[in-house]
């Protein structure tokens, strides 16, 4: 799986108030869109830290949170025994391996930009959901670059609304729909994101 982009700053990651209140603006925004229940199995795709998926974890009955970094891992175990929900760490490249198990949903927050091959990863979600389960996803609407400070590991810089919303139903998903949600106050500028919703 290469490097791990994100080890030097695991430790730290949850100490910038702009990604809290990210985060919480999309959690906020699954729960009221997404019917959500105790009987529930999701996906957390990108989970890092667990931000969104503790957000999460009174709605539903587990979770599996997946993430190829392992510092980001190390740092959601040490949550687990305060998570109100079942947690399983599953720590894979869905580019490259593919679980044997499906979901009732996934959630991603903040992760499609640090994916490399999008319509692979895509129609894996796709296989990984159950029929009329959902997929939400957020992230980045189209910017110029200037949002990361380290390019590292990030091959899209946010993403047209239209484009995605493609790829999404190319994967084979139904019923896509997409709004902004939030603006994270950046460099003096304002970055949109998007929350986007579908079925399989």
């Amino acid at each position: 799986m290469g490097a791990d982009l994100f080890a030097h700053k695991a430790a730290g990651y949850e100490q910038e108030k702009r990604r809290i209140d990210v985060v919480t603006h999309i959690a906020e925004e699954i729960v009221d869109s997404v019917s959500l229940n105790q009987d529930m199995h999701l996906m957390d795709f990108g989970s890092g830290t667990g931000l969104l998926l503790e957000r999460i974890a009174t709605k539903v009955g587990k979770i599996t949170a997946v993430d190829v970094s392992s510092a980001m891992n190390t740092q959601l175990e040490e949550k687990r025994s305060s998570l109100p929900c079942e947690l399983e760490l599953m720590p894979v490249d869905l580019a490259e391996i593919m679980p044997q198990v499906c979901f009732d949903g996934v959630i991603s927050s903040m992760t499609l930009h640090h994916i490399e091959n999008l319509p692979v990863v895509l129609s894996r979600l796709y296989t990984l959901t159950v029929d009329k389960g959902f997929l939400v996803l957020a992230d980045l609407e189209l910017e110029d670059g200037s949002f990361h400070d380290e390019p590292d590991g990030v091959f899209h810089h946010g993403f047209d609304r239209r484009k995605i919303v493609k790829l999404v139903t190319m994967a084979g998903f139904r019923d896509v729909k997409l709004n902004r949600i939030h603006a994270v106050p950046k460099n003096g500028r304002e970055y949109p994101v998007f929350l986007l919703i579908a079925r399989k």
